[in-house]
């Protein structure tokens, strides 16, 4: 699974001209599955987010997570992370999971999301959304974690 982090002042997603999901400070995540991947790499992935350092300490320097901070957390499912671009130009989504796996891997990762962490807001799984962010630094990062037959 593939997870987009951006440090947030404020996100938004926003679907037919309602907003669905939105948070102050935290972590906007754009969150991706690929194949293969189960709800062993969603478990890996979220506890690897909830507990990345991107906050600021009193000192300055980057010690606290998102749990320290009690931040919130925008998920916005977004397949186009799995692109393949090392070819032409235009991308394969090929590694990406199928739609339907993707979607369970999806609300999974929500569902333990929520069980884990008090503010957890969404995008919505194959919906035309527009997303905007206030990216806080900027800070931005790149988590994967593949399936063990692919490591």
């Amino acid at each position: 699974m593939i997870a987009l982090l951006q440090r947030a002042r404020r996100a938004e997603v926003e679907v037919d001209g309602e907003v669905i999901g939105a948070i102050g400070a935290g972590l906007m995540v754009l969150l991706c599955a690929e194949r293969g991947d189960t709800e062993k790499e969603a478990d890996t992935l979220l506890a690897k987010l909830l507990t990345y350092r991107v906050f600021a300490d009193d000192a300055g320097k980057m010690n606290r997570s998102l749990r320290d901070v009690s931040g919130g957390l925008l998920l916005v499912p977004q397949f186009t992370l799995a692109a393949d671009t090392q070819s032409g130009t235009r991308p394969s989504f090929t590694p990406a999971a199928a739609p339907a796996d993707a979607r369970v891997l999806f609300d999974y990762f929500v569902r333990q999301a929520r069980h884990d962490h008090a503010t957890v807001e969404t995008g919505r799984f194959g919906a035309d959304m527009q997303v905007s962010l206030t990216n806080d630094g900027p800070v931005t990062f790149w988590l994967q974690v593949k399936p063990a037959t692919l490591q």
